[in-house]
């Protein structure tokens, strides 16, 4: 198994580094940094060459990692008779490229339970939005080969609920990096154009009111008594700073932080509060934009949307 491509950008785009024991396990065109004790993936890795995806059709049958002992990863017994889904966190399709022998091989290597992440189905099956990041980006980045890497995973936190022997992940993230197309990795760049970089952006999603309803949990008065944030809301997504990503994760992403293509406003001075909504197991509080359809994603030479478009709700305010 080829596994995923650090250098497949041009640029270097290592795997994630976690600070706890995580296993590698290389799959067609992607990587899983399984963690044991959760049972669960912290992380994957992708690449995607947009320039020969196949479009196959769906097929194939969850099974575990005959490589990892079966108590290490989540199987079939976690999501039998509940509102939980097998979520895919290496997208189906995205790994599904190259001839036709090799886009099979991904197509089958999604479908192992160390790629799953258990996701109330509503928000698996409502993935319009989240699910078309990728596409977004892929179309945004054309000009260069169409390649792009995806990092994507849960976001562990020691007050996840328990549920069958597993804490269930309440956010999600993805990070999606690319070449700016202004010129080729070691080559020289078109007359007045930039020279080629690496970009990427981040995105969170949250599942805590589905897991609400889903009765797996209750969410209680006691966050607001933390001054903490009430749920994001359902099938929510926000464009949020990498490093935000990596405060929330713990993971190391490399030069991806540096890649933002997000401009981090500076850090508030002590005894201040933001003005848009706050996270708070960021050690600082940055705003983040809620997204609602794939054009209000800020990348490179785009005008934002207007505040209008493009609304935060504050630290305050309760889902809708």
């Amino acid at each position: 198994m080829t596994g995923y491509d650090a250098q497949f950008l041009g640029f270097g785009v290592p795997l994630p580094v976690s600070p706890v024991g995580l296993r590698v396990l290389d799959y067609t065109h992607f990587s899983v940094l399984l963690d044991p004790v959760r049972r669960l993936a912290a992380a994957t890795a992708c690449t995607i060459d947009g320039a020969t995806l196949q479009a196959l059709r769906r097929s194939g049958r969850w099974r575990l990692d005959s490589r990892v002992p079966s108590g290490e990863q989540a199987g079939s017994e976690l999501y039998a008779g509940n509102p939980l889904d097998r979520g895919h966190l290496v997208r189906r399709l995205d790994p599904v490229w190259g001839d036709a022998e090799t886009a099979a091989r991904a197509n089958h290597d999604t479908f192992t339970y160390t790629n799953a992440a258990p996701q109330v189905n509503r928000f698996n099956q409502s993935k319009e939005l989240w699910n078309g990041l990728e596409d977004h980006v892929l179309r945004y980045a054309a000009a260069h080969d169409h390649r792009l890497a995806v990092h994507t995973g849960p976001v562990f936190a020691a007050d996840d609920p328990p549920y069958r022997g597993v804490r269930l992940p309440r956010l999600f993230w993805k990070v999606v990096a690319w070449v700016d197309p202004a010129g080729a990795p070691g080559l020289p760049a078109p007359a007045g154009a930039a020279p080629a970089a690496l970009r990427a952006t981040a995105f969170v999603l949250d599942q805590t009111p589905q897991l609400d309803d889903a009765r797996l949990y209750e969410i209680t008065a006691q966050a607001l008594a933390r001054d903490e944030i009430p749920p994001l809301g359902p099938f929510r997504t926000y464009q949020v700073p990498v490093r935000d990503v990596a405060a929330l994760t713990r993971l190391d992403l490399g030069p991806l932080a540096g890649a933002d293509v997000l401009a981090v406003p500076p850090v508030e001075p002590a005894g201040t509060r933001p003005t848009d909504i706050t996270i708070h197991r960021l050690p600082r509080a940055r705003a983040w934009s809620e997204i609602r359809a794939p054009d209000q994603i800020v990348l490179p030479g785009r005008v934002p949307p207007t505040p209008t478009a493009r609304r935060s709700r504050g630290a305050g305010a309760t889902p809708r």
